[in-house]
C-alpha cells in the first residue's frame, strides 16, 4: 500500500511517460503496450485501444 497521493504524484506521471497508463476522459487506462509488455493479450476496446479503470 501506497499512499494515493504517492500514486498520483510519482507513479501515474511514470507510467505515463512510459506509454503505459494514459488518461482520458472516463478516467486512467492502461494502454495497448502496457498489456503487451505484462504479457498479456490487450481486450477490445474500441478505437482508443486503452482499457479504462473504473
Amino acid at each position: 500500500g501506497e499512499e494515493a497521493v504517492t500514486i498520483e504524484d510519482v507513479c501515474e506521471p511514470f507510467l505515463m511517460q512510459l506509454g503505459f497508463l494514459g488518461r482520458t476522459p472516463r478516467g486512467r487506462c492502461a494502454t495497448k503496450l502496457a498489456y503487451e509488455h505484462l504479457g498479456f493479450r490487450p481486450p477490445d476496446s474500441g478505437d482508443d485501444g486503452q482499457m479504462s479503470f473504473q
